[in-house]
Order: structure tokens, then sequence, then C-alpha cells
């Protein structure tokens, strides 16, 4: 908001309030003169005199020169390391594009945040030790050259290590293009450059840490969680979408690091605008602790010398355009541009040379003031902190990318660009080596390598590290998953219900109770999961502050800092990162704690997908519960909360284990075995189940079923009918079971058809097993073939087979050609309706009705019954054959 301009009278007046303003600083220190300013704000309020309150300081740094520690390192050693790290990145990246064109990498990144990143390794980041619980550090992905490069220094990792960057298919293995746990499970413990989730993860990692100190289940009051990202990375809404969760958790352990060189991939951030400026408006809004690092040391005589702010003005007034266009100016060009719209700015770099002036220094880049941010951050209380670092993207490559637009995508440099690089950061490589860009790293009884390996030792070792150092648990046996084995005896409940009472008996588990981990994004109570309120309560880091509105009932809403579910509100992405969080504890903390997440089933795997695909490359273990699952069963809600595509996007992601169960002992034996596996034997896969809220009678569970269920396909009922003129197959899962069931039973009494009834509990296991056994087959063609499980199952009985599920017919399709009858398959493509469950299916045509008819036709098909037949079952089913298809949207 623009201010009037003030009368001469009130220039004196407001030069009487600035010298008192002077006095508190010098004689009793900031923090009494904040404490003034905001009685005074409070007081200026009341009387009506609202004064603004701006989120943005000036464009200058936090920490002002005369607060900043004294830096504790090596400077001339650090830097010389810093150089090492900037060359090897460099090279591992040229000589991987020399070798095999295109292969890709980056240089810029690092190049930008190298200084950010050794004062971290050199100072804070610290490793897991017998006094220490050590830090967790979500890497900026783009910048994973420098920190392979660092770990060749360290000793971790060998020249031929560097060779084969990116060749990971290599003998022996090589280095992932970017932070994977899953293809490099000793080294990385986070993924992050899927762009905006390593920030979300971060926070909702630093919330982890506090709930398993507020449980007992770890000691993590020390550790920092640090998150570098770039500003570019910021339009990522994952990016700032929970910062007051953050703040509102008061997670002081949570330091983000943003790097801000002002360029996306391909120019700046904000061209026309200020994101530095943006983001602390942004962050401040939120309620973080900010920290502007933005000039380097060789601009504190400048300020010192500016009595009249002219600096910071000018750098107000200047738009990150041109301060990008100044980063690859010279020094003529700044001081005619920069230092040129004033002549008392002018006047204060008269006797620096254009060299000097090209050669300011910014804060990303000088130690000491980002040792001094570092410093503060980590000894912050309260809430969070966030560090505005001002760069520039491939500092140091001069021509071939400092500052340019290009410089992202650089990957080469020609040999007078190696030799500039060379010769800046003094690389001892002759001419002749230079020409093959060698990696180069100094002997072990250098003074580099002695000192490098000293910081990191009194650090507690090696950062990223991951280690698997849970114990394993004892599964529950019968005390827990036998009452679910017997059925329900005549009461009709839902697969939710099921599941929530499995969940309330493991939590009251004397041996893993308290390692399982419930999370619900604000819809406990939809799933039933109210029950769980007072026996568990819900976390919250300070407790309950209030009396809660339904305190006399008796499941009213009781939060506790000890409590045991994490109800994270209407954040779909921030629940799976809590997900996330507890379900690579076991190699974050050692503690096996156990998720299981409940959600929407339309609002999982197709919302948040890409964390989902975090979460693989995690090695994440735990439960993913896709509730009010399927098409038909969500009756009144419509298009977008019928779920019949989660199970399709399920398929890919390789170490998730997909099933729809429809009955109590299916979900009994799916967790049981999923803890097995995850748990007791150490597995690193996590698993996927739909459960509905369509209440039925819970069967008790055929002799002998169980391997089935967990291989995917089993038979619930085979067909008693002695004197058959035909048989048929029926395959259904999750609730549409229930009318396969009901459809064989139509084709027995009214056409004496033989119907056996297969549960499909899993068409992505029926898949990967028969795509593993064809591979087998045709790679050992001397040998006794193998069968997949699904070609085993329906070879024996029926002339044909009918596959139903309430998800799109890709699904039971994904495993027909291993069907050795004829298979036709039903599901429910298209867009939901709100309507009721018996209209729905009748519209996705998936109903008993639909798999008798599909059963007669295929029978027709192949000549077992006549035409007529099936005409008229058309007309006794009462099924329209004019009806519009539900896949037709025009």
């Amino acid at each position: 908001m623009a201010v009037p301009e003030a009368p001469v009278e009130q220039d004196v007046e407001l030069q009487e309030w600035l010298e008192s303003l002077e006095y508190v600083l010098k004689h009793h220190g900031p923090e009494r003169t904040s404490y003034l300013l905001a009685r005074l704000q409070e007081r200026a309020t009341r009387s009506g005199a609202a004064p603004t309150e701006p989120l943005t300081t000036p464009y200058l740094n936090t920490i002002p020169a005369s607060a900043q520690p004294k830096y504790p390192g090596n400077l001339a050693l650090e830097r010389r390391i810093k150089s090492l790290v900037r060359w090897n990145a460099m090279a591992m990246v040229v000589r991987a594009n020399r070798e095999e064109e295109g292969i890709g990498g980056h240089i810029s990144t690092y190049a930008s945040s190298a200084t950010l990143l050794e004062v971290a390794f050199q100072h804070f980041f610290h490793a897991p030790t017998a006094d220490h619980p050590g830090d967790q550090v979500f890497f900026q992905g783009h910048a994973s050259p420098g920190i392979y490069a660092r770990a060749f220094l360290e000793g971790r990792l060998s020249e031929a290590d560097l060779e084969k960057f990116r060749r990971e298919l290599s003998p022996g293995g090589g280095l992932s293009s970017y932070p994977h746990p899953w293809l490099m499970p000793s080294f990385w413990q986070f993924p992050t450059v899927s762009m905006g989730l390593g920030p979300i993860m971060a926070i909702y990692q630093a919330r982890m840490n506090r709930y398993l100190e507020d449980r007992g289940l770890a000691s993590t009051s020390r550790a920092h969680v640090w998150a570098f990202l770039g500003d570019g990375e910021t339009d990522e809404p994952e990016s700032l979408g929970a910062l007051s969760l953050a703040s509102r958790e008061q997670l002081d352990n949570l330091i983000f690091v943003v790097n801000c060189n002002l360029q996306r991939l391909d120019g700046p951030v904000r061209g026309n605008g200020q994101i530095i400026q943006e983001l602390e408006a942004v962050f401040r809004g939120a309620g973080w602790n900010v920290i502007k690092v933005v000039l380097g040391s060789d601009w504190d005589s400048l300020l010192e010398r500016d009595v009249d702010g002219l600096i910071a003005e000018r750098w107000r007034e200047t738009v990150d355009g041109q301060v990008q266009r100044y980063a690859t100016g010279s020094g003529e060009y700044i001081r005619k541009h920069f230092w040129g719209a004033d002549p008392r700015l002018a006047g204060l770099v008269a006797n620096y040379s254009d060299e000097q002036l090209a050669r300011l220094r910014l804060g990303g880049h000088d130690p000491v003031k980002v040792y001094a941010a570092y410093h503060a951050a980590v000894q912050h209380r309260g809430s969070p902190t966030v560090i505005l670092a001002r760069t520039i993207k491939g500092y140091g490559l001069g021509e071939a990318g400092e500052g340019r637009n290009v410089s992202h995508q650089q990957k080469k440099l020609n040999e007078n660009e190696l030799r500039e690089f060379r010769a800046r950061f003094g690389i001892p490589i002759s001419d002749e080596e230079m020409v093959r860009t060698p990696l180069y790293r100094p002997s072990e009884d250098s003074p580099e390598i002695q000192y490098l390996q000293e910081r990191r030792k009194l650090l507690g070792g090696a950062i990223p590290a991951r280690v698997d150092r849970a114990p394993r648990l004892s599964v529950p046996g019968d005390d827990v998953f036998g009452e679910f084995m017997t059925g329900s005896s005549g009461r009709s409940v839902s697969t939710t219900m099921v599941l929530v009472r499995l969940l309330g008996k493991l939590m009251r588990h004397d041996d893993i109770g308290r390692y399982v981990v419930p999370i619900v994004p604000d819809e406990a109570r939809t799933f039933g999961m109210e029950t769980l309120f007072r026996q568990s309560g819900i976390y919250s880091h300070v407790g309950q502050l209030y009396e809660p509105v339904d305190r006399e009932s008796l499941l009213y809403y009781r939060e506790a800092k000890n409590g045991q579910i994490l109800e994270e509100g209407i954040t779909e992405a921030g629940s799976i990162s809590s997900f996330i969080a507890a379900g690579t504890a076991y190699a974050t903390w050692g503690v096996p704690t156990i998720p299981i997440f409940l959600f929407y089933s339309m609002f999982g795997l197709q919302r948040v997908g890409d964390l989902v695909w975090a979460a693989a490359d995690m090695r994440c273990r735990g439960f993913l519960v896709g509730a009010t699952s399927g098409r038909t069963t969500l009756a009144g809600e419509g298009l977008q909360h019928q779920d019949g595509n989660s199970h399709i996007l399920a398929l890919p992601v390789p170490n998730l284990l997909a099933y729809d169960p429809a009955y109590a002992f299916e979900i009994a034996v799916l967790v049981r075995r999923g803890l097995q596996r995850m748990y007791a034997e150490g597995d690193s896969v996590f698993y996927y189940l739909t459960v509905g809220n369509e209440p039925y009678e819970m069967p008790p569970m055929p002799e002998g079923a169980e391997d089935g269920i967990v291989r995917g396909l089993y038979c619930l009922k085979r067909s008693q009918l002695g004197d058959a003129r035909a048989s048929v197959q029926l395959l259904g899962s999750g609730a549409i079971l229930n009318e396969v069931v009901a459809a064989a039973r139509w084709l027995e009494e009214k056409h004496a058809i033989a119907a056996d009834v297969w549960s499909a509990t899993s068409f992505k296991e029926l898949y990967r097993d028969a795509v593993a056994v064809e591979r087998w087959n045709y790679l050992h063609r001397g040998e006794q073939p193998r069968t997949a499980h699904v070609s085993r199952c329906l070879s024996d009985r029926g002339d044909v087979v009918v596959a139903a599920t309430d998800y799109a017919r890709a699904l039971p399709l994904s495993v027909a050609r291993w069907s050795p009858k004829p298979f036709h398959a039903l599901g429910t493509d298209g867009f939901g309706r709100s309507d009721t469950r018996a209209a729905l299916r009748d519209f996705f045509e998936v109903d008993r009705r639909y798999i008798a008819l599909a059963a007669l036709v295929e029978l027709a098909r192949i000549g077992r019954i006549q035409d007529d037949i099936v005409e008229r079952a058309v007309q006794e089913l009462q099924i329209d054959p004019e009806k519009r298809h539900p896949l037709e949207v025009a």
C-alpha cells in the first residue's frame, strides 16, 4: 500500500521515533524491540489506527553481519573440497554423455547449490549415532551428481561407480539418475526428483518424528529434517500446500532450504516478479520462521556505508528477469543498469572496478552467510524454518551456462569451457588429461580428504545412507484373526466394518499393537472408525486444549499427545505422506510401524498416484485401504466418488500387491499374510485392499482356500449339479461376487447349467504370475512347461469362463489370454451415476442377470446350448437389448 508523503514537521516526528527505535535496539536488543513494536501495534489497532503489517522484509539478509556467529571450519580447505566435488559432479555427467549420447544428467542445479550443501555436510548433517538420532535429508533431485561426487571423495563410491552414472544395467550395476531408494537401497533415503513431493513428504516426516517421540516409540527430539528444493519447484501445489500443518504443529525440527537461482527449467521463475519476496510472504503468512540469504560478505561494507537504504530499495524495484540478466552481464553492464539508477548508488561503488562489480558474491554462494542461516535455523524454537538462499544456476560454468536459460539442459562442455572451469576452481589436472575430463580424488593423506573424513566422523558418518535396522515382528494368530474365519452367523456386515474391527484388535494386541498407525483423511465416521477415538485417541502434539462438544457421548472426539490415530483433515496427499513416513520408519528409525491408511478408494491412487510411486520407490511397508470401493457399491454419490479404476491404476506399481476381497475371511488371510511378508520376513512390498460399505452375510472360509486367496483365485463353491446340460466357471470379486453367486444359482435352477463360483481376490496377482510363467516357458523351451495359476484353476471344468468385477473390464481382461476356455469379462466402464446399487449394477451390466446372460451367450457361441435359450433368457431376465451402452459419452 502506498504511503502518502508526510509534511516536514511529521518528518521530524518520524526521525524522533526512529531515534527511539535505535536507542532500544542498541541498549536492549532485538527481542525487547520486537516486544515493544508488538505492543504498539496492539494499541494502534485498538484505537482504530490499524497499521499495515507487510509479509516481506527488505531484499537483504535476515541476519546482519553484526549478528553472524564465527565460522567454525577451515574456509580454505572447505573451498578446496567444494571445488573438487564441483569438478567431479561436472565430469561424471560430461563423461557419461560423451560415452553415450543423450544419457542425460544435470550439472547446473548442483553448481548453484554446492555451498548450501557443503556447509550442511561439513557442519550440520548428523548421521545416527549412540548419542544422536540422526537427521533426515531430502536432497534436490537434480543435484544428485554432486551427492555422488562427494561420496566419491569420502571413499563410499569408486571411480568405476561414477563412470557408470545412469548406466544401472552395466555389469555390477551403476548409479541411478536421481535419488531412488529402490535402486540404491543402502544409499538414498528419499525419492525427491518428482517435483513437489520432497517438500510435502519432508513436512510429514518431521511430524512423524514428533509422533514417534510422543508415543514413546523412538527418541527423535534432536533430529532435524532438511528439505532442499528449487524455487521453481514451489510452483507445484504440493510444495506449499502443507505449510500451515508444519507451523500449526510447531515443527521446529524442520528446515526448508530453497535454492533461489530464479530459474525454472526453461527460463525465469518470476521474470516479472520477485520469487524470493513472494515465497517470504507465503511462508511468513503460514507461520514459518523465514531467513533470507541474498547477499554475500562482499556486500557488507557497501551496506554499512549505505545509510539511506539505497541498495535495498534498488533490489526492491528490480524484477527477477532483470536480476538474472545481471548474473550474465559484465561489470560495465551492472554498473550502468543497477548502480547507475541513482547517482548516490553509483557513488557507493565508484572505487570498484568492473571486475569487482561482476564478482560481488551472492548469499547462497558464501559459506559464512549460509552457516549463519543454518545455525539460526537449528537454534530456532516454536516453528519450522525456511531459508531462502539466492544463488546462480550453473554457477561456475561461465559461458557454458552460468545463469542462462539453457543451463538446466547443460550436459556437455567444450575444451575452452573445461579450461575455464578448471582454472576457476583450481583443479590440478593437466591440459593433456583435461581433454578426457577425468575424475579427480586427492590421496588419502591429503589435507582435503583428511578434513572431509574427520568432519563426517564428528557428525556420525555417511549421509545419505539407508539401513533396515528394525526388529522383525511376530504375527498374531487366531486370537486376532480366528473370529473372521467362521462367518458372521446370519448377521449382515460390510467389509469396511470387518476391516475396522480387525484394525481395533490389532491395535489392542500386546506385541504389535503399539506399532499400528491408523491414518484417515477426515472420514473416520464414514468408515465407522469413531469407535477407536476414545480407545486410542487422535494424535495431537499439544493434546486437547478444549472440551469437545460430544464429550458426554461414548464415542467422543478425543485428541491426545500420545494418540495413536492420525486424522489428517481433508488432504489425501498429506495422509499418504504420513503413510510413507510411517511405512519407512523401519529404515529411518529402526521402528517397524504398521501404517493402515483408510480413504475413499476413488481419491486414492487416482489423486495421489505420484506419491504412491514414491512410496514404492522408498520400499514402503503398510496397508492402503480403499474404502467405499467399486463403481456400484456407493449408492447415491455419483460420478466423482464411484471408483471403477483404482485396481487398474495399481497394476503398474511393481511392489504394490492389490486385492479386492469380498468376505471377512479373505481380509483376515490377506492382512495376516501381509504382516508376515512385510514385518516378519522384511519384504519391500506394500498392500492395497479395497473394502465396501454394502452389508451382507459373511460365509465361513472354505477348506484349503488360504493359498488361493493369496495367489488371487480360489474356488468358493463347486457345483453339485449331477445331470447338467453344460457347465460354466464364474469369477467375481468384491461386492460383485455375491451377484456371481446369485447368477450361478439361477443358471442351475432355471437351465440345469452347472456353475462353479471362483473368488478372484486379485487379478493383478493372477496377471503377475501368468506373465512370469509365460516368460519362464519361452526361455526354457526344452523343459517341462509351467502352468499359470489362473490356467490351472480353470482347466479341469467348465465350457466357458465369465468374470465380473466392479471395476473397468480391462482388469479381468488382463488375464483373459491365459484362460483355457472362452473368456468373457463384465465391468463398469464409463462414468458413475447417483442411484441405488441395483440400478447402478443394471446400468453397468454387472448384476446377476447380465452375468447369467453372458454365460448363456458364451455357451451358445460354442454350440453347447441353443440360441433360443438365450433369446428366452433375455425376456425372462428383463434385459433391454437396445439399452444404451454405459460407456457412450455422446
